[in-house]
Order: structure tokens, then C-alpha cells, then sequence
């Protein structure tokens, strides 16, 4: 099986190359736990190699997605310059449409606040490798058998386009829809911050928990985050 590198070389030799190409991954975790960046490494290999490449942000703009990427040494405004990023400003869209909705005193939430299979409509012809940062906002007016439907529809159809993707979903938004999110993808990746009970330090920490026919660690891979990004820890 075909692998694409998820940007981190010492991971890449963890899960025997990359990420499944052509696959769906998920990545879950709690807030300022790394999701994002593990994200933005991703996509800047996949620009780095010349793939057309697509983030559809959900709860941050492009410029503050931009600057914090840029503060990584991932320049993202240059991919996009270039030709081989597209980024989709979802989270722009949703806020004037919150701002419309409070308003007109309107009650009821449109396919731009629920409708998660139209982000299918969102992957520009000719995208390779897709980030989705952060599919938990589409959940808070599902029910977890709504979100199961809308979610295999959005995986079977990010096959059908033959991308790479990388879907991130929060903790909290996860466990409301009872972790059900991890059937439907070919990998599940989480991060989080626990306290070290030998040092009592706050570490990252990443867990691979699943990647089909993949041989991946058991063991929970500890990595600290640098100007240059993603950095994995030595046991």
C-alpha cells in the first residue's frame, strides 16, 4: 500500500511510511493538544511535493491559520501563491451567518451549521490531500445516528475524489457522539496532555490507536511542540 508522509519523519518510521494513500484518518484530541499543527504538517509535505493540497477551516481564519503555521517555518501563504493550497474560509462564512441569524431573531440552523456531507462540494477538482480541522463544530445540533450517516457519506465520498485525508475532530465532540466517528475511517490518531507521574511535568502526548493493515505502536509517543513544529521525544 502506497503511503503519504504525515510530515514527521521520526512518525513516518513508527506506522510504516505515512498515512494509507487515497485513505481516511482521524485525528481527535483535547484543546491545545497539538491537533492542528500535526494537521499542518501534513499538508506542508504535501505541498512540499507538489500535491494540490485543500484545509477547509472550520473555527479559525485564514490569516490566524496562516500566521501560526508561518510561526512553525510552514508557509502556507506561499503554497497558496503558488498554486498548490487552497484554503476554505468555512469559519468566515459561519460567523456573518450567526451574525445574520441573531439579527433577524431567526431559531433554525441551515446546512451551513449541520450539513456536513456538503464539504464534499468544498474540495476544489484536482485536490490530493485534504485537511478538515475541525468536523466537531457540524455536531451540535446531531444526533450521534445523524452524524454517523453524514459522516460515511463524507468518508465514501473522499474516496470517491481519491484524496488523503486528515479529518479532526475535538474530544468533547467525539465523546458527545460516543466515539462512533472511529468505524467509519481507515485510522485513528489522538493527542492529548497528561501530567508525567515520575517528573509531575505536563507532557504531549500522540496515540496511534488504529491504521488498517498497518503495523503501529503501542506505546504512547511523547513530543513537544518548537518553532519548528512537531518535535517526537525520546523515551
Amino acid at each position: 500500500m502506497e503511503r503519504l508522509s504525515t510530515g514527521i519523519k521520526e512518525l513516518d518510521g513508527m506506522v510504516e511510511g505515512g498515512y494509507p494513500r487515497n485513505r481516511t484518518m482521524l485525528l481527535t484530541g483535547t484543546t491545545g493538544s497539538g491537533k492542528t499543527i500535526l494537521g499542518l504538517h501534513f499538508v506542508h509535505q504535501g505541498c512540499s511535493n507538489g500535491r494540490k493540497c485543500t484545509i477547509i477551516a472550520t473555527e479559525e481564519t485564514q490569516d490566524d491559520l496562516a500566521h501560526q503555521a508561518e510561526s512553525l517555518g510552514i508557509p502556507l501563504s506561499k503554497y497558496d501563491k503558488e498554486g498548490l493550497l487552497d484554503i476554505d474560509r468555512v469559519y468566515d462564512e459561519r460567523a456573518e451567518y450567526m451574525k445574520d441569524i441573531l439579527a433577524f431573531n431567526a431559531a433554525d440552523i441551515d446546512d451551513l451549521q449541520s450539513n456536513i456531507i456538503g464539504l464534499l462540494d468544498r474540495i476544489p477538482k484536482g485536490a490530493e490531500t485534504v485537511l478538515i480541522d475541525n468536523i466537531g463544530v457540524f455536531t451540535l445540533n446531531m444526533s450521534p445516528n445523524e452524524f454517523r450517516a453524514q459522516f460515511d457519506a463524507l468518508i465514501h465520498g473522499l474516496a470517491k475524489k481519491n484524496v488523503t485525508a486528515l479529518v479532526i475532530m475535538d474530544s468533547a465532540s467525539d465523546e458527545r457522539m460516543g466515539g462512533i466517528a472511529a468505524y467509519s475511517v481507515y485510522g485513528v490518531l489522538r493527542t492529548s496532555i497528561k501530567d508525567n507521574p515520575f517528573t509531575g511535568a505536563r507532557e504531549r502526548i500522540l496515540e496511534v490507536l488504529k491504521i488498517r493493515n498497518t503495523k503501529i505502536p503501542i506505546d504512547p509517543i511523547r513530543f513537544d511542540i518548537t518553532s519548528k513544529g512537531i518535535v517526537i521525544l525520546k523515551k
